[in-house]
């Protein structure tokens, strides 16, 4: 493989189902504009891609022969994670392809494909080879008729079937891990539900561009050959962790408290809030079994007041929440909220840190390791002689256990939700 040697660029379309995700992708194989495009599917039971443009953009492999590859049985988020980076490879390695076009799952989530494609890269550099595969763009199909009737342009989340319960959650991971939002069906809405809508999306992703389209009717540029994708970038730019970074800004001044170092390895939070981190994504072999969290907290004022009066606040509290206290507070969280996500520790499990997710009906509470207060001596140490700020940062009691919460909705009583949470916190517990 000569220096000179170009990566075939891949382009990862996710969104959930009925989003229009096959119409996009037919509608780019039938202007591939010399583009010798391959496709890999997640599961060829959802898909009716048209296999003329397969042909017609492909070279006319048939689907066996490589132009459309199957993967079913599995996600490609997570259990297939391997025959993907298979496939890449393979497909990357006959030359008969200078672009891989992935369409995912309706329920994948994004950043363990990213992850998967980027691990692949950057193996090969550090083997002294040219890149294989490069992922130049991550585009999130969003349904605007359905965040109109489903999420009310996100003013009030709605109750959903039950066996829907996580479209919401799938929904907002997707958004908020992506390069281009192709913002569909927008013949669907008037001009003031899309301006509402596009609203909730700049709130929960700040950085990825928003095309609006009828049919999946796009211009080709948005979608290949883009130079959008850049991991750090498009994982610091979900709305919550910039909110903490936004907070973390305002309060630089402060000595007393703290922003966030964090190490951890298999979340979707893994690149945030102010955070040095670690993550076996970036280096395979650093895989510590647990993760350690040092997290440094702020003051926050009043919140910030987004257009449309989406509304983004940040609770913060160093002592442990009760767990069967929390689980109350949100059996009635309110229905306007979009968005709960962050970092919390329980007076049952000192030592455990965890991450809690909140979208619509669906709330998650998953392990993310231990505090860097719970590690080993040694373990410490390293972390401060790698990271000077977080000795002066430490709290004497708690170390860096803290609960650390972003609120993103629209007309929120904050007051109200911070002395909810508030009550939940065990105020008189003792390491």
């Amino acid at each position: 493989m000569s220096a000179e040697y170009t990566p075939c660029k891949v382009c990862l379309v996710e969104g959930y189902l009925g989003a229009g995700k096959t119409t996009l992708l037919n509608k780019v194989l039938s202007q591939p504009n010399g583009h010798r495009i391959a496709v890999i599917v997640n599961d060829i039971g959802e898909i009716n891609i048209d296999a003329r443009l397969i042909e017609k953009s492909g070279g006319g492999v048939t689907m066996q022969d490589g132009d459309l590859v199957p993967l079913t049985n599995g996600c490609i988020c997570c259990t297939l994670s391997e025959d993907l980076a298979q496939q890449l490879s393979d497909l990357a390695c006959t030359n008969k392809y200078d672009y891989i076009v992935i369409e995912a799952s309706g329920i994948c989530e994004p950043m363990p494909i990213a992850q998967t494609i980027t691990m692949m890269s950057e193996a090969t550099k550090r083997q002294g080879m040219p890149e294989i595969v490069a992922l130049d763009n991550i585009v999130a199909v969003v349904d605007a008729a359905r965040l109109r009737d489903e999420f009310s342009c996100g003013e009030v989340l709605r109750e959903v079937p039950e066996d829907e319960e996580d479209l919401a959650s799938l929904i907002i991971q997707q958004i908020e891990f992506c390069d281009t939002i192709i913002l569909n069906k927008t013949d669907l809405c008037s001009e003031a539900e899309l301006q509402q809508i596009e609203a909730v999306l700049r709130a929960l992703q700040t950085r990825a561009k928003i095309v609006r389209t009828t049919y999946g009717d796009v211009d080709l540029s948005e979608v290949l050959d883009t130079g959008r994708f850049n991991y750090e970038e498009v994982a610091m730019s979900a709305g919550w962790i910039q909110a903490i970074e936004n907070e973390d800004e305002d309060h630089d001044d402060h000595d007393e408290h703290e922003h966030e170092h964090h190490h951890d390895h298999d979340h979707d939070h893994d690149e945030h809030e102010h955070h040095h981190h670690h993550d076996h994504d970036e280096d395979d072999d650093h895989d510590h079994g647990h993760g350690h969290h040092h997290h440094h907290h702020h003051h926050h004022g009043e919140g910030e007041l987004y257009e449309y009066n989406i509304q983004t606040f940040v609770f913060e509290d160093r002592k442990p929440f009760d767990m069967d206290k929390l689980q109350s507070v949100f059996m009635d969280w309110p229905v306007n909220v979009i968005r709960t996500k962050g970092y919390v520790w329980f007076s049952e499990n000192p030592n455990d840190a965890f991450i809690l997710e909140q979208a619509g009906r669906q709330v998650t509470i998953q392990p993310d390791g231990i505090w860097l207060a719970a590690a080993t001596e040694l373990d410490r140490q390293e972390a401060f002689a790698e990271y000077p700020d977080l000795a002066k940062d430490w709290d004497d009691v708690y170390g860096d256990r803290v609960n650390r919460l972003v609120i993103i909705g629209q007309k929120l009583d904050e007051e109200g939700m911070k002395a909810a949470l508030s009550d939940a916190i065990v105020s008189n517990y003792q390491l």
